[in-house]
């Protein structure tokens, strides 16, 4: 993906040119781009007049903020007791056989990235393994690469 650097500046206008606008103007770049490029880290920091380390200290201090590419598509897996009893790190294994990424990575082309995470509350339909914002509850590594496969299915045939 390359950056529009008039995107950038539109999201700088509509936030301020002020260190006060910061953070927003980040989580505005990074719902542009899936991540927080370089460039426009660059850009921020010229443009609110705030130095590079402190854009750092700020990316690195939220866990919100990503400074490597995402992928397309977040699959997220539920770690909570209740997720863990009934074996969602069986389910982390999986997905990592079917894409070859383990957490916090992102496949090659750029199409999945996988992430563990404390809770999803959804502790009755355990263990929970969403793609996107779709919840997959109950789920078995028999059902991974299905439900994987489909996400991806239901993707092309709303392009067409």
């Amino acid at each position: 993906m390359t950056m529009d650097i008039n995107n950038v500046e539109t999201i700088i206008d509509r936030h301020g040119k002020d260190e006060k606008a910061l953070i927003q103007a980040m989580l505005a770049v990074q719902e542009e781009f899936h991540y927080l490029p370089e460039e426009a880290l660059k850009l921020l920091s010229e443009k609110l007049n705030v130095p590079m380390i402190r854009i750092y200290q700020v990316a690195a201090f939220y866990k919100v903020f990503r400074l490597e590419p995402r992928g397309k598509h977040i699959i997220t897996v539920c770690n909570g007791t209740a997720c863990h009893v009934r074996g969602s790190n069986m389910l982390v294994d999986q997905v990592n056989r079917v894409l070859k990424i383990a957490p916090g990575e992102t496949t090659e082309d750029k199409e999945f990235t996988l992430e563990e995470v404390s809770c999803l509350g959804c502790c009755a339909i355990a263990p929970v393994l969403t793609i996107d914002e779709k919840k997959y509850g109950n789920m078995s590594v028999s059902k991974v690469e299905r439900v994987i496969k489909k996400s991806v299915e239901k993707e092309a045939v709303a392009d067409d």
